[in-house]
């Protein structure tokens, strides 16, 4: 198992009065600029490092230097993690929800506006199975197991309605409530970013809430994309989503089972299209049309196994195991060995056979990248 990681530098070279900025990826593990990074190792270990108490351990520091275990969750199995700005969220596999960091706008899920440098269970799902849980700006999303009628929860700033849990207007909410419109829909997966939310259903369709991508007001509930398409995955960055099926992957950063990718919304880098065709969740018409989605260019006939979005900033791995990046260059994010934006997909050169691995999963942070191969 190798990590590599390319991103924007916290640390100032002794030798150098400017940030390091690696713009090619590194098999270390280094500093991350204001995301935690999160690592299970072998024997159940939970390894974080990066910067405050979002780190959960149990102290406030500015920067976490070299990872250092959780010691708190030694008792549990980590199954999966999730960092937002700067709270962070933990999912045991008996299905407990941990969180920590800053919860000044309720994004703990505590029923108070604490912050809390260790991870404390959030007592509002021990009766209950959570599934994942999504760290967004300053919210967050549960997705319970075996929950039919009441499994998606959010809690935090609901300003902009990435919260789904009300028609009005939310400043924030410290306790869990659920998300409307999921009563008849079966979602499998969940997403948060900046000041927006998304999920995925079993049968392939794909909802998005909160802030509005370009032009598109904001939804205080969950909306249907009209598309015709199979989603199985998508990815939130700051103004766009990345969307995939097995087909291409769309500008949205939705995926879809066949491979494919595509996107939607918009920055100052251009190449994300608008959605015109939306819908309230289970209300998909039957000649519903396919969506103003966009294909991401640059890929005609290759598949997409994984996807993964930073703020503005976007990587894909393709079938053959290639890592591609494009969109926002200025810290070295995208692994090109220099900091130039990408309008396009640009293929990352990893330092070995793609060939040799059987596996490669990437993340993103606000400005920075991780590929994580398997061999």
């Amino acid at each position: 198992m190798e990590l590599g990681c390319w991103n924007r530098g916290s640390v100032r070279n002794k030798q150098s009065s400017g940030r390091a900025h690696p713009s090619t990826p590194s098999p270390t593990l280094s500093l991350l600029h204001l995301f935690p990074c999160l690592w299970r190792r072998p024997r159940h270990r939970l390894d974080l490092w990066g910067n405050s108490g979002q780190l959960g351990h149990e102290e406030v520091v500015n920067n976490a230097l070299y990872p250092k275990t959780v010691t708190s969750l030694d008792g549990y199995f980590i199954t999966h993690v999730s960092a937002g700005w700067s709270h962070s969220g933990f999912v045991s596999d008996s299905g407990c929800l941990f969180t920590c960091g800053d919860g000044s706008f309720g994004q703990l899920g505590h029923g108070d506006y604490a912050s809390h440098c260790s991870p404390v269970r959030v007592s509002c799902f021990v009766d209950q199975h959570v599934a994942q849980v999504a760290c967004g700006m300053r919210h967050s999303l549960v997705l319970l197991k075996d929950c039919p009628s009441n499994q998606v929860y959010g809690f935090g700033s609901g300003k902009r309605g990435q919260l789904g849990v009300s028609k009005d207007r939310i400043k924030s909410i410290n306790l869990p409530k659920v998300v409307s419109g999921f009563e008849d829909v079966e979602i499998v997966e969940i997403a948060a970013n900046g000041d927006h939310s998304a999920a995925v259903s079993v049968d392939g369709h794909l909802y998005t809430w909160g802030r509005g991508f370009k032009g598109f007001e904001d939804s205080h509930f969950p909306q249907c994309l009209n598309s015709t398409l199979n989603f199985t995955k998508a990815t939130l960055g700051w103004n766009h989503a990345l969307a995939m099926n097995d087909v291409c992957i769309l500008l949205l950063y939705l995926c879809v089972d066949e491979g494919e990718v595509y996107m939607l919304g918009g920055n100052h880098l251009g190449g994300l299209s608008d959605l015109q065709n939306v819908s309230p969740a289970k209300q998909l018409p039957v000649d519903a049309r396919e969506s103003n989605l966009e294909r991401v260019s640059g890929l005609d006939g290759t598949k997409v196994s994984d996807i993964a979005t930073g703020a503005e900033h976007s990587v894909l791995v393709t079938g053959n195991g290639e890592v591609k990046t494009w969109g926002w260059g200025e810290h070295g994010q995208l692994g090109l060995g220099d900091t130039c934006d990408r309008i396009s997909p640009v293929t990352v050169n990893l330092g070995y056979d793609p060939n040799e691995a059987a596996s490669i999963r990437v993340y993103c942070g606000s400005g920075f990248t991780f590929a994580l191969t398997m061999p």
